[in-house]
């Protein structure tokens, strides 16, 4: 049996894309490592959990990722992609699943379906299912040289209104419904759409905000996009912007190397999964802030050039999307961490705390591996 597998193992080592995998599981073992330090750090004051459990969990994760990651990169995206009422279909089921068992997180937020001790984020796998769909539908309509007709952008902003706004009205989940905003965006800059689209669609929004800001969000929600910019909302920081506050005192208390346990400033919530960042820098110092950063940064880097050589649209428009979405997660949640932007709870991918964006992230260098394993076209062969 081994025997027969050897020559398939051998072509997906030779054609799989094994840097792309190595760094991600670099990246995955060091914020477990950071996630066991971040709990043990609010066990010791005085929070109840389990930190074996949240590393089990972490490391279960990571090898369901890894199968994943196989998958999807023998396994044709294009094929994926083609059987988009499939892919609908089981949009529309996490939704109603989501809706029906969904639970708050703490946040005010119905993001989490939880059964048996384990939850689940029907948003992370949403957005992977919405890369995949996008990708297939701005190929086609490149392919027909419509992509800058009024019909051929009413679908593309149609399919992302109808996801994004499931995931807002279900969930009221701003911060995943914020980075399929963001994937939205790049891959249709990405397609080549003219610019003035863009412009028109920047007047739109500004049209539909006040009726969003006056009539759909909630006060709460309100409060946390401002609090960053607004001191007069919570001005002692013992509210809104405490996990904030104590995420920018725990980043201080690092400086550059880190301290040790016995120093420690800070236990928070949240500290292992939205503002993991900022145990490292507590752990780490800015030296640990700086080396997440650059492996995050190659990732993305990666993606985009493995993307940008396939000689293929659908392959090109599926990796820039895995990029948008690593690179805007990664902005957001540091910027969660120092106060730059609201906290709507983004993970830092790889390294935060979740079994959920920790499997969806692996399938999605999955995707981008997919595309290195294939063949080029003639064209692009010898780049």
């Amino acid at each position: 049996m081994i025997k027969r597998l050897q020559p398939y193992i051998r072509q997906f080592f030779q054609r799989a894309d094994i840097f792309l995998l190595v760094i991600c599981l670099i990246c995955a073992v060091f914020g477990t490592v950071m996630i066991h330090k971040a709990s043990s750090s609010m066990v010791a004051a005085g929070w109840e959990m389990d930190t074996n459990k949240q590393v089990i969990v972490q490391i279960l994760s990571i090898f369901l990722g890894i199968g994943a990651f196989v998958v999807l990169t023998i396994y044709d995206a294009d094929l994926i992609a083609k059987n988009r009422m499939a892919l609908l279909i089981i949009i529309a089921l996490l939704l109603a699943a989501l809706a029906v068992l969904g639970q708050d997180d703490g946040t005010g937020n119905k993001a989490w379906i939880r059964f048996a001790g384990i939850g689940i984020q029907p948003s992370e796998i949403i957005k992977v299912i919405y890369i995949i769909l996008a990708a297939g539908q701005m190929t086609r309509l490149k392919e027909q040289n419509t992509i800058n007709n009024v019909s051929a952008v009413a679908q593309m902003a149609g399919l992302f209104l109808l996801i994004f706004g499931g995931v807002v009205v279900v969930s009221s989940d701003l911060g995943s419904a914020s980075i399929i905003l963001c994937i939205f965006l790049t891959m249709f800059f990405a397609l080549g759409v003219k610019l003035y689209w863009f412009a028109l669609g920047g007047a739109g929004i500004a049209a539909v905000v006040p009726l969003l800001w006056n009539h759909f969000l909630k006060p709460y929600q309100k409060n946390r996009l401002l609090a960053p910019y607004d001191p007069s909302i919570d001005p002692k920081n013992d509210g809104i912007n405490w996990q904030t506050y104590q995420s920018k005192v725990t980043l201080a208390s690092g400086r550059v190397t880190g301290v040790d346990s016995e120093h420690r400033l800070t236990a928070f919530t949240g500290k292992h999964t939205d503002f993991i960042f900022s145990c490292i820098g507590e752990e780490l110092g800015m030296i640990g802030c700086i080396i997440v950063v650059l492996l995050l940064v190659i990732i993305i880097i990666h993606c985009a050039r493995v993307g940008l050589k396939s000689g293929r649209t659908f392959d090109m428009l599926l990796c820039i999307g895995v990029a948008s979405a690593v690179a805007f997660q990664t902005f957001i949640n540091i910027g969660m961490c120092i106060g730059i932007t609201p906290v709507i709870g983004i993970t830092l991918p790889f390294f935060s705390y979740g079994g959920s964006s920790m499997m969806t992230m692996l399938a999605a260098m999955g995707l981008v591996s997919g595309v290195k394993y294939k063949q080029k076209p003639r064209l692009f062969s010898m780049m």
